[in-house]
């Protein structure tokens, strides 16, 4: 059975993104092993500098990197990346499995980003959108993707 472990920076905080996370947790539990990390989100002010900012992401990419297994495939969520279908998206995670690659680790940066480090170790950067969303919606966003990649793959419906 393939293993996902989902990393991310920070908690969620708001009782209805926690109630549909629980709720897909459940669902995959069907489909993969899967586990979520959550790293401590630093304190970022409104007004930090270029620099400041460079040193929350370091600092956050540091606590999310160090828990990186050698043998995890590594997709970060990045605004510069490539953007797939759910069925491309379906197509690679099966893909990977079939490659035998059955850890693979997605990261969720914090409100800042990610660091060049966490972005360097990235086997494949994915964007959702080039819009920007709340780092804790995008965890529910890419769980209920995860689940639809795994009905894909298994040929089960699931609504459209």
């Amino acid at each position: 059975m393939m293993n996902i472990t989902i990393f991310c920076v920070g908690k969620i905080k708001k009782g209805f993104l926690s109630d549909g996370v629980k709720e897909y947790i459940n669902r995959l539990n069907n489909y993969c092993n899967l586990s979520i990390y959550e790293s401590k989100e630093e304190k970022a002010p409104e007004n930090l500098s270029e620099s400041e900012m460079d040193m929350v992401k370091k600092i956050e990419g540091t606590n999310l990197l160090k828990y990186i297994k050698e043998d995890m495939y590594v997709i970060v969520l990045d605004i510069m990346g490539k953007q797939l279908s759910s069925e491309k998206l379906a197509k690679k995670i099966e893909g990977l499995c079939i490659q035998g690659k059955s850890n693979i680790a997605f990261i969720i940066g914090g409100s800042l980003g990610l660091s060049e480090e966490v972005l360097k170790r990235a086997d494949f950067r994915l964007s959702f959108s080039p819009m920007t969303f709340p780092h804790q919606l995008m965890r529910l966003i890419l769980l209920e993707q995860i689940y639809r990649s795994f009905k894909i793959i298994k040929n089960e419906p699931y609504h459209k």
